[in-house]
Formats: C-alpha cells, structure tokens, sequence
C-alpha cells in the first residue's frame, strides 16, 4: 500500500528550502516558515484555497518564494530557541490563515503518542489530501541528524515487506523513511505532528 500526495517544483527543488533565504536568522532558523509557506502553497494548488500565495501561483520561483518567506517570517519568526513546541507553530500559521481570510483547523499531534497511533493517523491525513507539517527535535539516530531541531513536510506512506515508510520533504528534496526509527527518537521530549482539518 502507498500513498503519496501531489506536490509542487520550484525552479528544480521539490517544495522550498530555507537555504535560499538571504537573511541570515532566516537561513539558520526558517524551517517552520517554510513549512508554513509549503503548507501555504499546497492549499492553493491542490485545495482550493484562493489568496495564500501572494504572487503566481502557476510559476513558482525561487524569488517569489523568498519574499514569501519574508512575508511570513512575523508569524513564524526564527528564535534562539526555534520554534520549538507545536503551540507557537500553530499560532503563526494559523494566524497568517486567519488574516487572510482561511478558517481551518490546526490540531497538535505530539509526539507522545504512540508510534501505531501516529501511523494511523498520518494515514488519515495523507488519505484526506492533507499534507503534515512535522517537527523533529533531538534523535539518536546519525542518520536523523539532518533532521533534527527541524520542520519539515510528511506527504505520503507507504507499508513494504511488514515495514511503515514515510515520505520526507524538505531542503528541497525528498526521501523516505522507516516510520519505526523516525518515531522512536530516543528522548522523553519530542516534537509531533500539526494536523489540518477542513
């Protein structure tokens, strides 16, 4: 079984990457704004959801993005401590979708919950249509480094061989990962999951 939602390219990068930014703080610490920004953006093409993405929404390029990016960063500003708990993320994006005219709902999702529960629920999002903004704080596993202190999208699933994989965007790229390491970080604090709902 698997299941992947539409996404979008932007001149060669799958979604958009903080790495574009040229503001410094926003570099280092732009990954929710990013987040948003995808979310954003997804909800225009693929949603229906009118007036999100301020400039062409049928010509995504870099330069748009980063002004986008600016355009968000008061809702979702970078921090000394990043945006670290699901609540501030759910303020900033909410609060951009509110001033522009969007009611819909964002619930938390921490990571708390179990790893069977969570994969229950990222199919049901997935299978709604709805892409996930997820936070990753601290991980065990090296090959998790890159992802740690760190938004980025899940945007499919996929169940191999007995195994739950899902799909990772960020950086402008994609990847896909066993769900079990990804879930199981290894500390008491975690991050989790924003969930959309119509």
């Amino acid at each position: 079984m698997q299941r992947e939602l539409p996404y979008f390219d932007i001149e060669g990068a799958y979604g958009g990457w903080q790495a574009w930014f040229r503001d410094r703080w926003m570099r280092v610490g732009g990954c929710a704004a990013v987040t948003a920004c995808d979310t954003c953006i997804y909800l225009q093409l693929y949603r229906g959801q009118a007036h999100l993405y301020p400039f062409d929404i049928q010509h995504l390029t870099r330069a748009d993005y980063v002004e986008f990016g600016m355009q968000m960063r008061p809702y979702l500003r970078p921090r000394y401590s990043g945006v670290d708990r699901l609540d501030i993320y759910i303020t900033g994006l909410g609060g951009y979708l509110y001033d522009h005219g969007v009611t819909l709902g964002l619930v938390p999702w921490e990571g708390e919950h179990s790893e069977a529960d969570t994969m229950r629920v990222i199919q049901r999002q997935i299978d709604a249509g709805l892409p996930i903004p997820c936070l990753m704080l601290r991980h065990q596993a090296p090959a998790m480094l890159d992802l740690t202190w760190h938004w980025f999208m899940l945007t499919g699933y996929m169940s191999y061989d007995g195994l739950f994989f899902v799909k990772v965007v960020t950086y402008g790229s994609w990847r896909w990962l066993n769900f079990h390491l990804f879930w199981q970080t290894g500390y008491a604090r975690k991050g989790g999951l924003v969930l959309l709902r119509d």
